[in-house]
Formats: structure tokens, C-alpha cells, sequence
């Protein structure tokens, strides 16, 4: 893949490559050995350490560590489903903290897959395959009840497809899923939360039981920032959960049970066809102007 180098300034050196969806950027870790940062269109999408799969450097991929942790018994693997891919840094953790996992990552974008293949390398990486697909369509050919375990981690720059937050697509994710089985996914929103709350709303008409990570100053609506939702059609680990989104690294408010109702109560349902504009992060966010 042709690679386009640049440096900002004493920064350090970004190499460009064209994709599909744009331009993606690969910046090295100064202060990390093997830590790399994926950037698309100027927004960071990944972070990945290949000498250590396990460090998650992202608040919410924490998060999402976090929630994986606590699921089943330790260390039992998993048949998972990842629509999105970018830096497959989920797939990867679970690969390390879970050996003997089936994963399935389904990235529409082809010339991404392709880069990530040949810089950030997942051939080592045990149980993991990577389809060339749209999250609508990849589902739709899993076969119902396959997986323990389906992640929406897809963001189109830095915007979450709407196709993928809708009942009808939730549906799908509870069709693929064992009785058991956990839907885990991440939400970008802003001030007040609207779209959030929809999201909310939506999954809990389909699953009935959930529970939303965040950062405080995020679940207030105050900043820009993202959310976990986590959900199954059985009971969650809320109390460990809720123990180590209080004492770890990232702090972080848990909201499950009546929380949760308050917290979409009126939002509706999102709906295919729907015109809805997915949130964007203010330029200060990520450093643009």
C-alpha cells in the first residue's frame, strides 16, 4: 500500500495512507514500545500495542476490556462478532485474554483492512478473521445463535452509522447471539445526550437487561465524549462492573435498572429510514480548527 510520510513541526512522524473512507494515519508511540495510534480522516479510531495486546489505551476501549473481563467464567473463550474493525484492538485483548476464541471482524473498508494487515499485523493473532463487508449485510449471513459475544465498534470518521444503531439492526444482534450471550457497543454523543438516550431506549426495547459506562462529566452531557452499552436477555455483572468502573484508571458512573429507564425515559425507539443526524464531535475535540 503506498505509504505518503509527514511530520508536524518536532512532532512525531505520521505516515498517510489513502483508504476507502479517506486518509489514515499511523503515529508511533514515543513513550511506548509498540504503541501505535490509527488515525482516519484526522480522528483517532485505534490505538494498538503489538508487544502487548492487553494494554488498552483508549478510555472507553477500557471500558469495553473492562466489560469482556467480566463476562462468563475467566479466561473461557469466546465466538465473537466485531462490526468494525479499524486496529482490531478488542479483538486482539480478547484474543490474549481469552485463548481459544473464534472472532470474527467484518470492515467494510477494504484498503483499511489491507493496511492494518500489513502495518498493525493480525496474522498472529489466534481465531481472528477479518470479512471485507458492511456491518448490515455481515451479520445478516452469521447464523442465529452463533456467538457469545457481538461488539458495535463502527464509526464512519467520527460519526456512528445510523444504519447500525436502529431496532431492527439490534434484532440482528440479539438473532446471533446464544441465550446468554452479551451485545456490547459504543456511543459517541454530546451535550444532553439525545441521541444516547435514543440508543438506550432502543436496545432496551430489544434486550431486557442493559447497562451504560461513562465518564461522569460525559453521562451529565456535558462534553462530547463516548458511552458503553452493555446488553444481554440475561443478568448482568453489575456489581463487579459497577466496582471497577469506581477504583479503576478511567473512573466511570454506571447506570443500569431505573438509572437506565430515567435516563431514556421519552426517548424513542430509532427506526429504519428514519432521518436523524448522527452527532458530531465540536473540532476541539480532536485538535482541529
Amino acid at each position: 500500500m503506498a505509504r505518503k510520510g509527514s511530520r508536524s513541526g518536532d512532532g512525531p512522524r505520521a505516515d498517510r495512507y489513502e483508504i476507502d473512507g479517506g486518509e489514515a494515519e499511523l503515529l508511533r508511540d514515543a513513550d511506548r514500545d509498540g504503541g501505535w495510534v490509527l488515525l482516519v480522516g484526522g480522528v483517532p479510531q485505534s490505538y494498538v500495542d503489538l508487544a502487548d495486546p492487553t494494554h488498552l489505551d483508549f478510555e472507553y476501549m477500557r471500558l469495553m476490556g473492562d466489560v469482556v473481563d467480566c463476562l462468563g467464567a475467566p479466561g473461557e473463550p469466546f465466538d465473537a462478532v466485531h462490526i468494525g474493525g479499524a486496529g482490531c484492538t478488542l479483538p486482539r485483548y480478547v484474543a490474549a485474554t481469552r485463548p481459544g476464541s473464534r472472532q470474527v471482524v467484518l470492515e467494510p473498508d477494504g484498503r483499511l483492512v489491507q493496511l492494518v494487515r500489513e502495518q498493525l499485523p493480525v496474522k498472529n493473532v489466534p481465531g481472528l478473521k477479518i470479512r471485507v463487508t458492511d456491518g448490515r449485510s455481515g451479520l445478516a449471513a452469521v447464523p442465529d445463535g452463533a456467538d457469545d459475544l457481538v461488539v458495535l465498534d463502527a464509526f464512519s470518521e467520527a460519526s456512528i452509522p445510523l444504519e447500525l444503531t436502529t431496532v431492527e439492526f439490534t434484532r440482528e444482534a440479539a438473532r446471533v447471539l446464544r441465550p446468554g450471550g452479551t451485545y456490547l457497543m459504543n456511543v459517541a454523543d454530546g451535550f444532553r445526550l439525545p441521541f444516547a438516550r435514543r440508543v438506550a431506549a432502543t436496545v432496551r426495547e430489544v434486550f431486557p437487561h442493559a447497562l451504560l459506562l461513562g465518564d461522569p462529566g460525559v453521562l451529565r452531557g456535558r462534553r462530547f465524549g463516548n458511552l458503553i452499552l452493555v446488553a444481554s436477555r440475561t443478568p448482568l455483572p453489575v456489581g463487579e462492573l459497577s466496582r471497577r468502573a469506581a477504583g479503576g484508571i478511567f473512573r466511570a458512573r454506571l447506570l443500569e435498572g431505573e438509572d437506565l429507564g430515567a435516563f431514556a425515559a421519552g426517548a424513542a425507539v430509532l427506526r429504519d429510514g428514519e432521518d436523524v443526524a448522527a452527532p458530531v464531535p465540536p473540532p476541539q475535540v480532536f485538535g482541529k480548527s
